[in-house]
């Protein structure tokens, strides 16, 4: 007898609204303008069963996002384009009734396998985050869906619009609300108190006006709050989770060193190791011909790259593009082809290492117009690779009294095939990196048979990791 679907079930949605306060609005910036049509992004955060009762846990949940809210009000506000105003701006008015809207919800879901590392197929996370009620004339900032699992858990299902927050501003709010919940009647600490203040963001070349003027030419000249189309997920596209460890990261980070011809310059982050690496196994994977062109991009915060730096807490977006759009594949594929060998391809990370090295206020303008004309110009069918998330943005810290939550997911990486990176939820300085792909691409991540490999970082020294430790590295030995 098969298994039945796991299946959601709406209990109730309520309004959560500040406390008593003013009507606020706050303008779009062009680094918000960047995002205006790009789909929410949606997270999902697993934790355990708490010891209060599920109405305790929600009456908290609930007061503790009303008082903080107060201090950000425009999640329970609106986006809105007035076509007498020259750009978007959110608008929170109490007289319209403006709030977060929560969604409860029961799930018969194996809440393990949910929140594990396993593959399972992607759209089953879907139902646990809530829509964002989007139009061409308003669109919600922020919902919230809680869905229980009897006896396991509970999961926190959060969707932001993507030109009122960014990953960082995402991060606050979720800190904020879990200390607001956690120690109740405590006040915030200063780094969890949004800033506001847009005068600290200078224009002086009108990139707003430029970046407007493309979004209005793809809608017949009218202010329009429509997002792109979400493809559809289909049943053969899976989730998966792998991790590096620190020490993997800097086995990494050694063969690169020994490998590269780029000398002292390269830039050896986590990040920058990590998501060569993943763009190594990726393009491995795939094959095909060495001279086809592949996207590599990833969006960096620029709030302390400014002059003068913005506040840490600066509210919104301040992220800019960045990335080798044309890149050839042809020296990743070559790069370490023999079997056991090539777990990193030094010109990924030179690409990348690049990139970063080249981050400035200078070149914003061409950063954040760039990318429209580059996807207009792609062929269809180019391998495509971006990130959501941060090593650095530490949501594993979202502790609401419950404890830390077991599992941290960006549900939407499967609209865009992108790349989700967080740092490990144990707090051991490794990375989690989060994949959506076809199943049969999947298991090309599988190790079968042998309990060994090892990498290479010089002619004189081999080192071995075992099967498990393997397995932490979407050991792609078999694609070579």
């Amino acid at each position: 007898m098969s298994q039945a679907s796991p299946t959601v079930n709406i209990v109730e949605v309520v309004r959560v609204s500040p406390p008593p306060s003013n009507s606020f609005t706050l303008p779009l910036t062009f680094f918000d303008l960047g995002w205006l049509k790009f789909h929410p992004v949606d997270r999902l955060l697993f934790y355990p069963v708490p010891e209060e009762s599920r109405s305790v846990l929600i009456s908290k949940l609930k007061s503790s996002l009303s008082a903080t809210l107060l201090h950000y009000l425009p999640l329970a506000g609106r986006l809105v384009w007035d076509p007498t105003h020259t750009k978007p701006s959110v608008v929170y008015s109490p007289e319209d009734k403006d709030a977060v809207y929560v969604t409860v919800a029961d799930s018969n879901a194996d809440f393990s396998r949910l929140a594990g590392h396993e593959p399972r197929p992607a759209i089953e996370s879907h139902p646990l985050v809530p829509e964002l009620p989007v139009s061409n004339e308003s669109a919600r900032v922020l919902a919230v869906q809680i869905t229980f699992f009897p006896n396991q858990g509970f999961s926190l299902g959060v969707s932001a619009h993507h030109a009122v927050l960014d990953g960082k501003t995402t991060a606050m709010f979720l800190k904020a609300w879990a200390h607001s919940c956690k120690q109740e009647q405590e006040p915030l600490p200063h780094d969890l108190i949004p800033s506001f203040d847009r005068t600290v963001v200078q224009d002086p070349t009108g990139i707003d006006t430029k970046l407007l003027n493309q979004w209005l030419s793809a809608s017949d000249n009218k202010p329009n709050l429509k997002l792109f189309p979400s493809k559809e997920i289909g049943a053969d596209i899976v989730r998966v989770t792998y991790q590096l460890t620190r020490e993997n990261i800097q086995k990494l980070r050694e063969r690169v060193e020994t490998e590269s011809r780029s000398g002292p310059e390269l830039r050896l982050s986590a990040f920058v190791i990590t998501y060569a690496y993943v763009i190594t196994c990726l393009v491995k994977a795939r094959g095909g011909d060495p001279n086809r062109r592949v996207c590599i991009g990833f969006a960096s915060d620029f709030r302390s790259r400014l002059s003068p730096p913005l506040p840490s807490t600066y509210f919104g977006n301040c992220i800019v593009w960045s990335g080798d759009f044309d890149a050839k594949a042809e020296p990743i594929l070559k790069e370490g082809g023999e079997e056991g060998k090539g777990f990193i391809s030094a010109s990924a990370v030179e690409t990348l290492s690049g990139c970063v090295n080249g981050l400035s206020p200078e070149n914003i303008e061409e950063k954040m117009l760039s990318p429209f004309e580059s996807f207009m110009r792609m062929e269809p069918g180019r391998q495509i690779f971006s990130v959501a998330g941060s090593t650095r943005l530490g949501i594993y810290g979202s502790d609401f009294g419950w404890g830390k939550p077991v599992k941290v997911e960006i549900v939407t990486i499967d609209r865009d095939m992108s790349v989700s990176l967080s740092e490990s939820g144990d707090g051991s300085g490794g990375v989690e990196i989060g994949l959506c792909l076809k199943k049969d691409d999947v298991e090309r991540f599988v190790v079968k048979n042998e309990a060994r490999y090892w990498i290479q970082p010089n002619e004189n020294s081999r080192v071995w990791w075992d099967q498990k430790q393997v397995k932490s590295l979407l050991p792609l030995t078999s694609c070579y």
